[in-house]
Formats: structure tokens, C-alpha cells, sequence
């Protein structure tokens, strides 16, 4: 595992934005694998991040990126499209796919309203897997240790699936939904630990002292199905990108 510490919050934004250009411009000469992308409060100044650098780029260069990009995102509300402002859908729209002017069918995303979310997950699964897999895989971590929306208990062989979310999981979203947790949809389509576990790179994002405790267990305690987020430790090419807040609870 590689540890990048930094000493805010828009530090580590911009390491983990130079990351995700630097992606693109390989694959745009050595054709990699799609990026793999999250989304969430973590991942906000991330993609503000890259906006800047996008449009700080030659026309030239800009215009390659735009024409290569693809990309798939780890997980989608059941019950919510891209016409909800609360789905993941949207917020791609608003934070990514706008700012650098692509078009949409370059960002991929489960289909949330599909009539049935069971066989939509096998069918978003099976889209990754025919696009190469991820090459380097942007995450956050949840609160009680998910990854994606893959919620404790978890193992590294659980693929892509609907997924329950657990109340924790709810009220740590619920800002998004008015601040009502019982407006947060109860499931969610999510990437599970294999597609994840299979990508070339992953980077981990964390940010904020709320998220130190669960930080020190996931650098601490042996991986475990009660912290997803645990299994990462193992993957070849791990990277956590951390603020000084998240690493030392803000002392």
C-alpha cells in the first residue's frame, strides 16, 4: 500500500485530480482499461479539481481527452434516473460530464429505474467486463467501512448485485434527500468487491476527521468482512490519499 498524506482537503483533491488526468492521457496512448469513478461529498472538489486542469489543457489535447474518455461509476439508487437530482446519474451530469463537456454516454452508470435491478446489476457487470475492466479505480470510504455500496458484511468474491442499504449508510446520504434518511432509496445497484479488486490501479480518497476512526481501522485491523474496505490492503496497486484530518482525527 502507498500512503499519500496531505494537509487539506483541496491538496489532496489536486494529487487525486492530477491522477485521473494523467489516466487519461495514457489511455489515450497505450490503451488502458475505462477509469473507474465514485461519486459523493468526498468526491466533489475532486472533479472541481479536474475541471480546472481540463480547461487549462491545449484545445488539442482537451479535444483527444474528450473523443477517448469512457468511464464507468461504481453504483446507482434503485428507483432514481438521471431526470431525479438526487441520483448518482445527475450528479455526474452536473459534476462531471457538463464541466468537461462530454457526452454523456461516455460516463456509465447502472440504470436504476430498470424493471428489474437484479438483472440490470448482471447486465452492468457484464458491460464492465466487455469494456476491458477498470484500469485505475477512484474510491471513497463510507463511515462503517463500505466500499461502492458494498456494506459490511462483505467478501472480496461478492460481484456486481443489488445491495440493501444499511441505516448508517442512509443518514450518511441523507443530505442529498433533504436531510431525511427515510428518503434515501432502500437499495442501490453497485460494483462489488471483484470488479473492484480486479481493476489495475485503485486510489482511495478519504477527507475529514469523521472519517478517522474507521481510517484507523482499515490501516490497523486485519481485512475483515465487517470493513469492506479492509480487502484493499491486499490489491497490488493500492493508493490512500489522505488529509492530515483524516489520519490524525483533526489533533
Amino acid at each position: 500500500m502507498q500512503l499519500i498524506a496531505c494537509d487539506d482537503a483541496p491538496m489532496v483533491a489536486a494529487a487525486v485530480a492530477d491522477r485521473l488526468l494523467e489516466q487519461r492521457r495514457v489511455a489515450l496512448a497505450a490503451s488502458p482499461g475505462p477509469l473507474g469513478l465514485a461519486t459523493g461529498r468526498t468526491m466533489e472538489p475532486v472533479y472541481a479539481a479536474l475541471a480546472e486542469r481540463w480547461w487549462a489543457l491545449s484545445a488539442g489535447e482537451r479535444q483527444a481527452l474528450q473523443r477517448g474518455w469512457l468511464s464507468f461509476n461504481l453504483d446507482e439508487y434503485v428507483g432514481l434516473g438521471p431526470a431525479d437530482p438526487s441520483s448518482f446519474s445527475a450528479v455526474m451530469a452536473r459534476q462531471l460530464v457538463a464541466p468537461l463537456g462530454l457526452d454523456p454516454s461516455q460516463v456509465r452508470l447502472p440504470d436504476g429505474r430498470a424493471g428489474d435491478p437484479h438483472q440490470e446489476a448482471s447486465r452492468y457487470g457484464a458491460e464492465l467486463a466487455a469494456a476491458g475492466g477498470v484500469d485505475l479505480q477512484l474510491l471513497g470510504l463510507g463511515l462503517n467501512g463500505h466500499v461502492g455500496f458494498n456494506e459490511p458484511p462483505c467478501t472480496v468474491q461478492a460481484a456486481c448485485r443489488c445491495e440493501p442499504l444499511t441505516l448508517t449508510t442512509r443518514q450518511q446520504n441523507a443530505a442529498d434527500f433533504g436531510g431525511d434518511a427515510a428518503l434515501v432509496p432502500a437499495q442501490a445497484i453497485t460494483l462489488g468487491l471483484r470488479e473492484i479488486y480486479a481493476a489495475s490501479s485503485i486510489l482511495l480518497v478519504v477527507i475529514g476527521a469523521a472519517k478517522a476512526a474507521v481510517l484507523q481501522r482499515l490501516l490497523h485491523q486485519p481485512p475483515s468482512p465487517e470493513l469492506p474496505a479492509s480487502w484493499l490492503r491486499g490489491h497490488r496497486q493500492f493508493t490512500l490519499i489522505a488529509d492530515r484530518a483524516a489520519l490524525t482525527g483533526g489533533a
